[in-house]
């Protein structure tokens, strides 16, 4: 886990001061940093930088950037390869340096192209300079576990894991992009591709971006709706045959996560998913799993009882810490340092403080985030059943409200909150996005200028008549990366910790 940062331009962006942008995610990386500028085509320098979180061979032989043993590539790079032991196995060709993850990323690439990234199993913000091609790549993992942000500022471009070092870079402007705000209030965050500051953007999740020479070129390389689409094709024989093959994925997705040459412990909320997590973590560790909870003095708020019962029963090593209103009151100040941008998640401040808490004692922690996603957890996933049961019923009350008569009477408005959802609701590419009707009238009114839609009208690209389906591959496309992964990503690094999400797999196609 790490901070990475560069550019590709022709201003004179010095050594000092890409170490200045650089140095502004130290909380991401303060076991060591490297910053180097080379000399590219046409006038172009290529600068990389990265600040490191050793976690695997914690030698000077995993520092960044990294180069290739022939020269021909550099790297830096954020996040963690978990089968790179096997690929390493099929690379024996490279004389390999180090023991670490991002060297077997360069051998992948000089063996098999750009089209490496297709065998790798893992979260990572990749960016890799070709110095024979003169090319950038900038890489994001399937799911948009590690942020990578770029600013495209005519023919140069800058990019980073954080807001703050584009910030930093010479000749920035932040000019905020009005047209976001009004997705931002509906939805809590801003979503990929957009960010708060004009000319900024996200790389997607399970996309490449390829700069050469001032221009830029997208690619994706992992599409969920493409994966389900392909994977619905395949039959499973029966109830216990499925439970057997999913055990089997998760034990082996955990036991891959706990591979570091630092201690590693486990959030535990007491609900299923970190529950799920830790027990595979407790059954395939050689000791009790450490394992970390936040509390609240309100009983209603309060899931630390069911976590120490979790962990009573499980066997781990449990640490909890009760929080007042005063030590939430007290991370405010820290949330726009370490978010860069508007992100409204409530429950960033508990993150933040139970990251701190597994800090004391660990440096990689398992999380069970991601499982309402793929397991029908959120309440909204019912609501979308219920809806889907009345769409056509839906449909003619509000084929009725349109007649004239009614509608000058002002029909639909009067009818009950519930009702209206469900009639107004007639949208094909956004069926599963129910509610928020008054809130988007809010917002309207106090922004009336037109931007980016409140909602996502993608929704076709599924072709998937199930609406819980469709629901939940489109949080996995949206919420999860804008918000949940987001959240957890700055909450774990603002602490030097590294946050591994074994339910959310986005397993290569090998």
């Amino acid at each position: 886990m790490c901070g990475i940062c560069g550019f590709v331009s022709r201003k004179n962006i010095t050594r000092e001061q890409l170490k200045r942008m650089n140095d502004t995610m130290y909380h991401r990386g303060p076991d060591d940093s490297g910053e180097e500028i080379f000399a590219g085509r046409d006038g172009y320098q290529v600068g990389l930088a990265q600040r490191r979180l050793s976690i695997l061979d914690l030698s000077v032989l995993g520092h960044q950037p990294m180069h290739s043993c022939d020269n021909r590539l550099v790297i830096a790079y954020n996040g963690e390869i978990y089968n790179f032991l096997e690929l390493r196995d099929e690379l024996k060709d490279y004389p390999f340096r180090s023991r670490c993850d991002t060297e077997v990323i360069l051998a992948a690439y000089l063996k098999w192209g750009i089209s490496c990234v297709e065998r790798f199993q893992g979260m990572f913000a990749i960016s890799l300079y070709d110095r024979e091609e003169d090319e950038l790549y900038l890489v994001r993992d399937r799911i948009g576990k590690k942020p990578l942000y770029y600013w495209l500022d005519g023919d140069d471009l800058v990019f980073a894991s954080e807001l703050k070092p584009i910030m930093e870079c010479p000749g920035f402007q932040k000019d905020i992009r009005k047209d976001v705000i009004k997705r931002y209030l509906y939805q809590q965050c801003v979503n990929e591709p957009d960010s708060i500051f004009e000319n900024v953007y996200k790389v997607e999740p399970g996309q490449m971006i390829r700069f050469r020479q001032g221009r830029l070129s997208k690619q994706k390389y992992w599409d969920i709706a493409e994966v389900y689409r392909a994977r619905k094709q395949e039959t499973v024989g029966s109830y216990e045959e499925a439970k057997e093959e999913l055990k089997a994925v998760l034990t082996d997705a955990v036991s891959k996560r706990m591979v570091a040459d630092v201690p590693v412990g486990a959030f535990l909320s007491g609900g299923y998913d970190s529950s799920l997590v830790t027990a595979i973590a407790q059954s395939v560790s050689s000791e009790p799993v450490k394992t970390y909870s936040i509390g609240f003095h309100e009983e209603r708020y309060n899931e630390a009882k069911y976590a120490k019962e979790v962990a009573k029963y499980l066997g781990t090593q449990h640490t909890e810490l009760y929080i007042d209103e005063q030590a939430m009151f007290d991370m405010v100040d820290s949330i726009p340092r370490y978010y860069d941008e508007p992100f409204a998640d409530s429950s960033q401040i508990p993150s933040m403080l139970v990251a701190g808490l597994a800090a004391k004692d660990v440096t990689v922690v398992l999380s069970g985030d991601g499982g309402d996603e793929f397991f029908c957890g959120y309440n909204i996933y019912d609501n979308v059943a219920q809806a889907q049961k009345l769409d056509m019923l839906g449909r003619m009350t509000y084929s009725v409200c349109r007649f004239p008569p009614f509608q000058k009477l002002g029909l639909f408005e009067k009818l009950p909150f519930r009702v209206q959802v469900v009639a107004g609701n007639h949208d094909a590419e956004t069926k599963t996005q129910i509610g928020g009707r008054t809130y988007i009238n809010v917002i309207d009114k106090m922004l009336p200028d037109s931007g980016v839609p409140f909602k996502f009208p993608i929704e076709s690209k599924y072709h998937e008549n199930n609406w819980q389906a469709r629901r939940m591959m489109l949080d996995e496309e949206t919420y999860l990366p804008g918000d949940i992964l987001c959240k957890v990503d700055r909450a774990s690094m603002k602490c030097s910790i590294e946050t591994r999400c074994p339910i959310q797999i986005g397993r290569a196609h090998v």
